[in-house]
């Protein structure tokens, strides 16, 4: 693994700091493995025994109803939560083991809301996403990555608007590209599509299918089962803080399965034309 020296200047003083630069895959191809996870939040055991191997080449698809533990199981995935039990490897070392700037070499991370207390533009919010690589080879390619990124988002023609100007979908769409110009070998995503629209849940969808396809690690929380029937190489369902099932769309979403964990009716149905799986919940009908 390359170790290279880089210099920051605060002020007068310089401070050298040793980076330990992404290397080739583990051999096994596992970019990031929880094993036992377990968290307990204001007494309430969130997550308990949860495994999970995230190869790259993949998305994964975190499912499950409200409360089953997907966006605390990412947060323990990104390192912004430490579970009570467990380990947490990146890239082949345990999760603690790298700095923080290490961490973002490696690993991406597109929040359910993207805050900004000062009032940057899209295109400084976008820049952000290339900060793990001042001072490295990679910085050359930092205008090409932001210009790419915020051009498969849909958001170049917002490129000087204040963020806190934006709306809730513009926000997700520039939040999607600051985690896309990051470059990192996985991006962790929760709920992406919550606020866009149907084109732009479909765009940002295939730019995470696309990274996949492009040996990238993606992980994303959704609540829209078909979306994730669409686009999903895995879906990992998630119920009470544990793994209920786990494999291919077609294993882990079926009727008798999404009505059990989630408490309701559900029908599972094929596209006449795709095949693709459309998931719809069963609604009596009430004649007056």
């Amino acid at each position: 693994m390359g170790r290279v020296a880089t210099t920051i200047t605060t002020g007068a003083r310089s401070v050298r700091h040793r980076v330990r630069l992404p290397d080739a895959p583990p051999p096994d191809g596992v970019l990031l493995r929880v094993r036992d996870a377990a968290v307990t939040l204001g007494g309430e055991r969130i997550l308990d025994g949860v495994d999970l191997d995230v190869h790259g080449g993949e998305l994964v698809a975190l499912v499950g109803p409200n409360g089953a533990g997907k966006s605390t199981l990412l947060a323990v995935l990104a390192g912004d939560l430490e579970p009570d039990r467990g380990t947490v490897d990146l890239d082949g070392a345990a999760l603690g083991s790298w700095t923080h700037v290490e961490m973002a070499m490696r690993r991406a991370v597109m929040l359910q809301q993207l805050t900004m207390s000062f009032p940057f533009t899209v295109r400084q919010t976008v820049e952000m996403g290339r900060s793990p690589w001042i001072g490295q080879d990679a910085e050359d390619d930092d205008e090409r990555r932001v210009e790419e990124s915020m051009f498969a988002t849909d958001v170049e023609h917002l490129a000087d608007r204040r963020f806190t100007s934006l709306s809730g979908g513009e926000r997700a769409r520039a939040a999607m590209a600051r985690v896309v110009t990051q470059d990192a070998r996985v991006m962790l995503l929760d709920e992406p599509t919550a606020a866009l629209d149907v084109r732009h849940q479909e765009q940002v969808l295939a730019l995470a299918k696309n990274s996949a396809s492009d040996g990238v690690g993606v992980v994303v929380v959704m609540h829209d089962l078909s979306l994730a029937a669409a686009y999903a190489d895995r879906v990992v369902m998630l119920a009470s803080g544990t793994v209920r099932a786990a494999g291919r769309p077609s294993e882990v979403l079926t009727a008798d399965l999404l009505s059990e964990v989630y408490e309701h009716p559900i029908e599972v149905l094929s596209h006449p034309v795709t095949g693709d799986l459309i998931i719809v919940p069963g609604r009596a009908i009430h004649l007056g």
